[in-house]
């Protein structure tokens, strides 16, 4: 028996309501903000997450599918959709078409990582990304839309974490006043710290194991060491997030996991889904364009992983969906009559009515069971006496009440669905 990959999941037809009320939400929200689609390819050339994203990241080194293909080209199933957008933007010339591009995609990710609650080697994400502009509003606009999208599923377990990364030359500053912090207690960190401690420092902050948290709350805060430019940028973005009501916090330890970040960075995390709590993240990244080889065009996004909110959704019961209900079922008295059948069906299908028959030869009472199985609003029975004389019965399935329609007057009927 072939069974699913170590890490994939089958959507199936019981799950997949969610998913779309979700995708729908999505496409809604993003629109209001006046932000349009845009889908990438799966697969991208390498090095545009290995220069973009940064060699040192876990991504990068340690759970990308990369491969040689046919050509002698190393490709990669995109592990993240930022560095993607960017690219397409480059490639297509959109910020020379309009000053600013605000774009927003749902896609499948890849990543060679453990497998969990809420995390999957192949998973999925919706995000925005604002490319072409440096207003504080757009960092601000970004969590405002991805924290109005977890509300609006229903969720109420959630905190809004902010930070700023400041620029690249207070941040290489600070990276220096840690590394002196760090370098007495080198010996006591973990073996995955002291390898960070020379590639990405940073990320020390984001190790879970105890004694590298000890070490870590007496170090050096970056928000301590920003410049007077980052500290007004960030400012703002505070004001804004106020003045909309959006509650946050500043954790000055929160850092981002990808190297082209800088200014506003962010993370929405839940109580709802275990040890795994971020249910989306993003921050400004004015860097990317050029890393990957592009002209300079800032850049601010987020990203949202949305089997761990469906998770969260779901352990917080926050869907309130309507009932999965057919419209019609038509069940065939007269086994002669199948053409028929497909005839009728295809009329009010024609209607957009949501209309199933009986495809297995079943009798009347084991149509009848299914009709009920799927919830069917109406049935119609379609033979004996009545089609002989040209007409048809409807059965309401919730009242039990039954009505003789005329065969060849289908408006009538559908008036009375």
């Amino acid at each position: 028996m072939i069974k699913a990959i170590t890490g994939t999941k089958d959507t199936l037809p019981s799950d997949i309501r969610k998913w779309h009320h979700l995708e729908e939400l999505v496409r809604n929200v993003m629109a209001s903000f006046n932000y349009r689609e845009i889908r990438t390819p799966i697969l991208e050339e390498t090095a545009l997450f290995s220069r973009g994203i940064g060699e040192s990241t876990d991504i990068v080194s340690k759970e990308m599918y990369t491969f040689i293909d046919r050509s002698e080209t190393s490709v990669t199933l995109k592990p993240e959709m930022t560095a993607s957008v960017v690219r397409a933007m480059l490639e297509h010339s959109l910020d020379k078409q309009q000053p600013l591009n605000k774009l927003y995609y749902i896609s499948p990710m890849f990543r060679q990582e453990r497998p969990q609650a809420g995390r999957f080697r192949q998973f999925h994400q919706f995000g925005a990304e604002a490319l072409g502009g440096t207003n504080p509003s757009l960092d601000a606009e970004m969590i405002i839309v991805a924290y109005d999208i977890l509300k609006n599923l229903g969720l109420n377990n959630i905190t809004v974490k902010i930070n700023s990364l400041g620029v690249p030359s207070s941040r290489e500053k600070y990276k220096h006043i840690l590394k002196i912090y760090l370098n007495d207690k080198k010996t006591q960190l973990s073996e995955e710290s002291r390898k960070r401690l020379d590639t990405n420092i940073l990320r020390i902050f984001d190790s879970k194991e105890a004694n590298d948290i000890n070490i870590m709350e007496d170090a050096p805060l970056l928000i301590e060491h920003l410049d007077n430019e980052s500290l007004e940028q960030f400012d703002m973005v505070k004001q804004i997030l106020l003045a909309v009501k959006i509650p946050f916090e500043v954790d000055a330890r929160l850092v981002r996991g990808l190297d082209y970040y800088t200014h506003t960075t962010f993370e929405i995390l839940s109580s709802s889904v275990g040890s795994q709590s971020a249910l989306c993240g993003g921050g400004r990244y004015d860097l990317l364009a050029e890393q990957i080889g592009g002209r300079d065009i800032p850049g601010v996004g987020f990203a949202a992983g949305i089997e761990r909110i469906l998770l969260a959704c779901e352990n917080e019961n926050s869907f309130c969906l309507p009932d999965d209900f057919i419209d019609l079922y038509i069940i065939r008295v007269d086994k002669e009559l199948v053409a028929k059948t497909n005839e009728l069906a295809l009329l009010f299908r024609r209607k957009n009515l949501n209309v199933e028959i009986d495809y297995l030869n079943r009798s009347v009472k084991a149509q009848m069971r299914e009709a009920n199985k799927l919830g069917a609003k109406r049935v119609i029975f379609l033979g004996g006496e009545e089609y002989s004389a040209g007409k048809v019965v409807l059965k309401d399935m919730k009242e039990g009440n039954q009505q003789i329609f005329d065969l060849n007057n289908i408006d009538e009927i559908i008036n009375n669905l």
